[in-house]
């Protein structure tokens, strides 16, 4: 009789029946894997993508924070000097050159005139 020999006590005769690398690798095998491959490549364009998206937009919101700062700093120098020029001393001097003057007397009151109350 022949002797049987248990199949797990079967030795691997080549190192490509150990590694199993050749089941991966054939023709078949690769083909039925590309849309798995395109998927991954799709994901890695869309990191990409969103890397450089956050980039441009981390740009822009610095870019508008500085111009918000310089626009605080315009609209209280605008304020400032409004609120320096509407002083009465201010606006005297600046009707000064127009022949106006500050009232000196209390204004008249005409007779017969309806006041608006």
């Amino acid at each position: 009789m022949q002797e049987q020999k248990n199949p797990e006590e079967r030795k691997p005769q080549t190192i490509t029946d150990k590694a199993g690398w050749k089941r991966w690798l054939n023709y078949q095998s690769v083909v039925k894997q590309i849309p798995f491959f395109l998927f991954l490549a799709l994901l890695a364009v869309i990191y990409i993508y969103n890397g450089h998206n956050a980039d441009n937009t981390l740009r822009e919101i610095s870019r508008t924070q500085k111009e918000v700062k310089e626009l605080e700093y315009e609209y209280k120098t605008v304020k400032s000097e409004v609120m320096f020029r509407s002083q009465q001393s201010e606006l005297v001097r600046a009707v000064e050159p127009m022949g106006l003057k500050e009232l000196t007397v209390a204004p008249v009151i005409l007779p017969g005139v309806a006041t608006r109350n």
